[in-house]
């Protein structure tokens, strides 16, 4: 994998590029010819759109950065990044962990991959105790519910 020094924090990824800038972004790789578009023109527009507020933008940047790993064997660290940082936005967590978990397999030792590592496994683990609290919430209310009936049968 090709490396680079700098990666952007998943912090950077919520702020939004103004909408002048994902135009530009967005003409360029329209006038190299959209999906035959060179990879940087694909790659800049596709990091411009997961760093973008809207659901749909940010999937469209996922489907690029895909299209764009599948392709380029020379660009899958930075898609790799890119990709865990997209799908931790629009809530793919169990795809952002095989992500990040495959960037530490080649370099263990990055502490910036690290922390993106820690960020979405913390994010799992919240989501995990939510999924159980609201199922023993939905097992408390159907238990009332039917002890409820079962008193009034009798």
């Amino acid at each position: 994998m090709a490396k680079i020094n700098f990666l952007p924090t998943l912090q950077d990824s919520f702020e939004p590029l103004l909408p002048q800038q994902v135009e530009i972004l967005r003409q360029q790789f329209l006038s190299e010819g959209g999906e035959t578009a060179s990879i940087q023109s694909r790659f800049n527009y596709a990091w411009g759109l997961i760093k973008s507020m809207g659901l749909d933008d940010q999937r469209l940047g996922i489907k690029l950065l895909t299209d764009i790993y599948k392709e380029s064997p020379q660009r899958r660290r930075e898609c790799l990044y890119y990709l865990t940082i997209g799908c931790y936005k629009v809530g793919e967590y169990s795809m952002a962990k095989r992500y990040v978990d495959t960037l530490l397999e080649h370099e263990p030792g990055n502490h910036q991959i690290k922390a993106l590592q820690g960020m979405v496994e913390d994010k799992i683990q919240r989501e995990t105790v939510r999924g159980v609290a609201v199922a023993t919430g939905v097992v408390a209310s159907a238990a009332a519910v039917a002890a409820f009936f079962f008193r009034r049968r009798r």
